[in-house]
């Protein structure tokens, strides 16, 4: 399974040349990709015009869409950010830090273009679809 983070999903509707998101281009329709909420709420707020809400909406309900966090995600999470805080690294935004562990925690494969999950892909084991 592949997990496509909000970087990607923009460059995407912005429509912009860069390999993550002509990977995304042509995984969707399978069912090897999902979306995540946590990346659905990051999108939507991102939307400028009712006209971007619903075409995000209307790729986001031809897909499976899963809870990214919960208890167990949300626990460790706070412990993958200490453990990266302790080798000298912050992570800047929350979000990537769940979405990171949500993917490690269930081995799932994320495209990205954000440099915030390149030290977990280095130091917690984040499998990245290069």
């Amino acid at each position: 399974m592949i997990l496509a983070d909000t970087s990607v999903w923009v460059d995407y509707f912005r429509g912009t040349d860069a390999p993550p998101r002509n990977f995304l281009d042509r995984a969707l329709g399978t069912d090897e990709i999902f979306m995540g909420d946590l990346i659905i709420a990051e999108l939507l707020q991102g939307a400028t015009t009712e006209k971007s809400v619903s075409q995000i909406k209307n790729v986001i309900a031809k897909m499976q869409c899963v809870n990214l966090v919960g208890p167990k995600i949300a626990y460790q999470s706070a412990a993958n950010y200490r453990l990266l805080r302790s080798r000298g690294i912050t992570v800047r935004k929350t979000i990537d830090m769940l979405i990171g562990t949500y993917c490690i925690d269930s081995a799932t494969f994320l495209i990205h273009n954000d440099r915030d999950f390149d030290p977990m892909e280095i130091h917690l084991g984040l499998k990245v679809m290069k």
